[in-house]
C-alpha cells in the first residue's frame, strides 16, 4: 500500500469514527421534545414507513402500496436485529411510532422512535436485563402514547435522520455508520419530512 493510499484510508476511518461518534446516543439532546404536529398536507392518511433492512431502502406505504422508496440507508454500526442494550450501535427491528420530530437536529431532521417498545421491555424482563420498575415505565408511557423513557438501559434516541454537516461520502459509500439510528442523505430527509407525522407506524424489518 502506498503512503498515499494509507493516507486515504486514514481520513476515511477519521472521518467514519466522526459521524459515528456523532450518532452516539450521548452526543444528542437527551431531552425529548414535546410532539411536534406534522405538515401532512400530502401525506395519505393511511400512510406509514417501512425500512427494509435487506433492500437497504426506506420506503413510504399508503396501505399495503409502495408510494415512494429511498434506496442506500445506512443502519447501525453492528447492522440491525434484536438490540440488546444502550451501545450496541444495533438499529432494531420490531414495529414503532414516530414520537418527535426535531427540525433543527445536529443531523438536519431526527424523526424519533418510541423505542423502547412494550416487546423489547417485555424480553428484557424475562431476561432480568431491566427490573420491574423499569418495566412498568416504559409499558405505562408507551400505552399513553407518549414517548418511553430515553435513560433506560435498553438505550434509546432511536430514530431516522439525515447526515447533517458530517462527511456526505461516508454515507455515500454505503457505510453503516450510526449508532442505531436509519440514516438518510439530507436530500432525502428533506423529501421524506412531508409524509411523516407524530403517531405513525414505523416497522423495521
Amino acid at each position: 500500500m502506498s503512503m498515499w493510499d494509507f493516507g486515504k484510508r486514514l481520513i476515511l476511518v477519521g472521518c467514519f469514527a466522526g459521524l459515528l461518534n456523532a450518532c452516539a446516543p450521548n452526543a444528542v439532546d437527551t431531552a425529548i421534545p414535546p410532539p411536534v404536529a406534522a405538515n401532512n398536507a400530502s401525506a395519505p392518511n393511511g400512510s406509514w414507513l417501512l425500512v427494509d433492512t435487506k433492500a437497504d431502502a426506506l420506503i413510504v406505504m399508503n396501505g399495503d402500496r409502495p408510494v415512494e422508496s429511498f434506496r442506500q440507508i445506512a443502519l447501525g454500526s453492528s447492522g440491525a436485529g434484536i438490540k440488546f442494550k444502550r451501545g450496541d450501535n444495533k438499529t432494531p427491528l420490531g414495529v414503532f411510532r414516530v414520537g418527535w420530530i426535531n427540525e433543527h437536529s445536529r443531523f438536519k431532521t431526527f424523526i424519533g422512535l418510541d423505542y423502547p417498545n412494550p416487546d423489547y421491555a417485555e424480553r428484557a424482563l424475562r431476561e432480568h436485563r431491566i427490573d420491574a420498575l423499569t418495566y412498568e415505565r416504559i409499558r405505562a408511557a408507551w400505552s399513553r402514547g407518549h414517548t418511553p423513557p430515553q435513560d433506560t438501559p435498553l438505550g434509546g434516541q432511536i430514530g431516522i435522520h439525515g447526515v447533517g454537516a458530517g462527511d456526505p461520502g461516508i454515507h455515500s459509500a454505503g457505510i453503516n455508520w450510526t449508532s442505531g439510528c436509519i440514516a438518510l442523505d439530507n436530500r432525502q430527509i428533506d423529501a421524506l419530512r412531508p409524509w411523516v407525522k407524530v403517531g405513525m407506524r414505523v416497522e423495521i424489518r
